[in-house]
């Protein structure tokens, strides 16, 4: 038997990481601006902003993205509604096919957005820099890092982009175009479980769920739900339920609407030390350094000038 060997040709192509990045801005952040000599793309985990883009201002919603190409001017800032969570990702690529991602914005679904979070996790583990610093410009692994980590980071990049090309831009042709969201009812209709049961959740946010609550509303067993959370984040739906109420604390905090006891009320724990207790077990950190930790980095981001980069 004769066998053809098929060489493996790379359609988009990452040749270098620069910095991975994620961001918790306050709901007044403002960026003054920047250029530099590779690609970036910013991504609305939460909340909303303004980006200027080549002297055009795009909106961008939570789930969006938008790609900046090489020594492209781009500064950013919040809308003043709800404090943004972004995630900015840089990188050099070569391959012909990026330019089809300038200019463009794009609204990831559940699968793009689960290479983001994996993209996040693997750098978390792997890079002794902080994410969340603004200041830092280049990656430092940990000494202890797993192996492959930089390769993993860069095929889950590389799958990425590939899916974006596929889903979004195939047959597409004008330039800052967003992706049309789906309506309301299609989009319920299109809903897994699992995403009808996150939405169950953050509905519910500031009451104390049970896991017989949520089994009774979706008809499920404990054993199936259980299995189902710990398939999408290795945890249980209440340990889950924890995360997204802490995750709301930390924007309610950055919105300063509220002070950490009305938040505390607000979100439903039974008194301000059992808040802070579960906000210190999940972030590392009590409330009140974190409120500190953010405004002392969105008084940075303020403070830094335009800048080209490269």
């Amino acid at each position: 038997m004769t066998y053809i060997k098929t060489k493996i040709t790379s359609e988009i192509q990452i040749d270098e990481l620069i910095t991975i990045h994620y961001f918790e801005y306050m709901k007044d952040f403002y960026f003054k601006g920047e250029s530099h000599d590779f690609w970036e793309f910013m991504f609305v985990d939460r909340g909303s902003m303004l980006v200027n883009a080549d002297q055009v201002t795009i909106p961008l919603e939570a789930n969006d993205i938008i790609f900046h190409a090489p020594n492209e001017f781009h500064s950013m800032r919040s809308t003043g509604r709800i404090p943004p969570n972004i995630v900015a990702i840089s990188f050099t690529s070569t391959s012909p096919i990026m330019q089809e991602f300038i200019h463009r914005t794009f609204t990831l679904d559940e699968g793009e957005k689960a290479l983001i979070t994996k993209i996040l996790e693997e750098a978390s583990l792997a890079f002794a820099s902080p994410l969340y610093e603004p200041s830092i410009e280049s990656i430092t692994l940990r000494e202890e890092a797993d192996f492959g980590s930089l390769q993993l980071i860069k095929n889950h990049l590389e799958e990425l982009l590939i899916l974006i090309k596929r889903n979004h831009l195939d047959g597409a042709t004008s330039p800052i175009l967003k992706d049309k969201k789906p309506s309301h009812h299609s989009r319920n209709q299109q809903l897994s479980t699992y995403e009808q049961i996150q939405e169950y959740l953050d509905f519910h946010i500031c009451e104390p769920l049970t896991v017989t609550d949520i089994c009774e509303h979706f008809s499920l067993s404990r054993s199936t739900l259980q299995a189902l959370y710990h398939q999408h984040h290795n945890c249980g739906i209440i340990d889950t339920f924890h995360r997204l109420k802490l995750n709301r604390a930390k924007e309610l905090i950055r919105s300063g609407r509220m002070n950490t006891t009305e938040i505390a009320m607000f979100l439903g724990y039974s008194s301000l030390q059992h808040f802070s207790r579960m906000f210190k077990k999940y972030n590392g950190i009590p409330p009140s350094q974190y409120t500190h930790s953010v405004k002392h980095i969105n008084e940075q981001v303020k403070k830094t000038p335009p800048r080209n980069r490269s």
